[in-house]
């Protein structure tokens, strides 16, 4: 335990996510003598104001954030905080420790001042190779189906994914990551010690168990509305986010703007045009902000290293490439534990007659195969 890191812990415990003059003062002073600069400004704010004289109009704006930090100092003691999270089993890291995921120094002024997590799962190492599955709360059974797909089929091929633990979208995301047995980390909007919201505690344990759940906010913190929206950059710094479903209004093109703004790709998944839940998946694409996720199987092709990712123009160990679009469609929509032909349609964007002459023509081929109405890929087929 250094300085440097009390320091951190008071600013994550005095400052809201993503408080611009936070980040600005903490960025130009460093974390201890930004503190301490706080500290002396509340007894003498013409010195600390000569101190930081070099921009008058930023340092006005600092000065005005004392009443906001000033009251929350006495109860942001770092021995508490640690007992606190100590209670529960949760583990702080720090920029510069083991374990900090770097890609969340893009965030730069607004990078997180510290960690908070549940879960034993290397944030470091699984950050870089990571994708974000996002979306409404308020989903349809077909966004859910699809986000879940995704997720199993990123977790299949050892991606981390990252979610915010919300009903809807988030959840199935979370579900699929743990039914294909991979790796999953929840972003909370609130401390961890409190897995919010309540209908996915369970869930949420079981993210723990194998994942982690994360928040740049103390133990003992509420979700508050502005806090799920400031967490949602956090989401945003994984690998490529995908938006599955998304409101005209939804959080969740926030996340897509901010991994924009990152330069991390972005994708959306197609819904029915008459159906309000995909409205904002529309948007992001018409306005070039998002490309369209044609099957789950895209995924790998934005989150996965250049040289990991599958080719594109044809299914593994197959030369001449597939021979329609319904039939790529068709092929990435099979999860790696085999689905049903209704399943593969939906998640394909295909109707069952096209999914089933597609499957048909690859089974031909000997690309897939069903068993018990099961359809499987033939790789997968012949591994069990």
């Amino acid at each position: 335990m250094t300085a440097g890191e009390d320091a951190r812990l008071v600013w994550s415990a005095i400052a809201e996510p993503a408080d611009e003059e936070a980040g600005w003062l903490v960025g130009r002073l460093g974390h201890e003598a930004a503190l301490a600069w706080v500290r002396e400004a509340a007894r003498d704010p013409v010195g600390a104001t000569v101190a930081l004289a070099a921009e008058p109009a930023r340092v006005d704006r600092v000065l005005a954030s004392l009443g906001r930090w000033t009251p929350r100092l006495d109860a942001a003691r770092p021995d508490e905080l640690r007992e606190r999270a100590a209670r529960v089993g949760a583990r702080i890291i720090v920029p510069g420790e083991p374990g900090w995921p770097r890609e969340l120094d893009d965030l730069g002024e607004g990078a997180p001042h510290a960690l908070w997590v549940r879960g034993d799962v290397d944030l470091a190492a699984r950050w870089p190779r990571s994708v974000a599955v996002v979306g409404s709360r308020a989903a349809t059974a077909y966004g859910e189906h699809v986000a879940a797909e995704i997720a199993a089929v990123a977790a299949d091929a050892g991606l981390a994914v990252v979610s915010g633990g919300a009903y809807g979208i988030d959840a199935a995301a979370h579900r699929g990551a743990l039914t294909a047995g991979g790796v999953t980390v929840a972003v909370l909007a609130g401390g961890v010690d409190r897995l919010y919201p309540a209908g996915n505690a369970a869930l949420l344990a079981r993210v723990i168990a194998t994942g982690a759940v994360v928040s740049e906010q103390p133990l003992g913190f509420a979700p508050q509305r502005q806090r799920f929206l400031s967490r949602n950059r956090l989401i945003a710094s994984a690998g490529a986010t995908v938006v599955v479903e998304a409101a005209h209004r939804s959080g969740a093109l926030s996340t897509a703007r901010h991994a924009g703004a990152l330069h991390r790709t972005v994708a959306a998944v197609p819904g029915p045009l008459t159906s309000a839940a995909s409205v904002g998946c529309h948007r992001l694409v018409r306005d070039h902000e998002a490309e369209l996720l044609a099957a789950p199987a895209d995924v790998l092709e934005l989150a996965l290293p250049v040289g990991e990712a599958p080719d594109p123009d044809g299914p593994p160990g197959d030369g001449e490439g597939f021979r329609s679009r319904a039939e790529r469609q068709a092929f990435g929509a099979i999860p790696r534990r085999g689905a049903p032909l209704g399943v593969i349609a939906i998640a394909a964007g295909l109707t069952e007659k096209e999914a089933q002459e597609a499957l048909g023509a690859l089974a031909g081929r000997g690309l897939a195969r069903a068993v018990s109405g099961v359809w499987t890929r033939a790789d997968a087929a012949q591994g069990a």
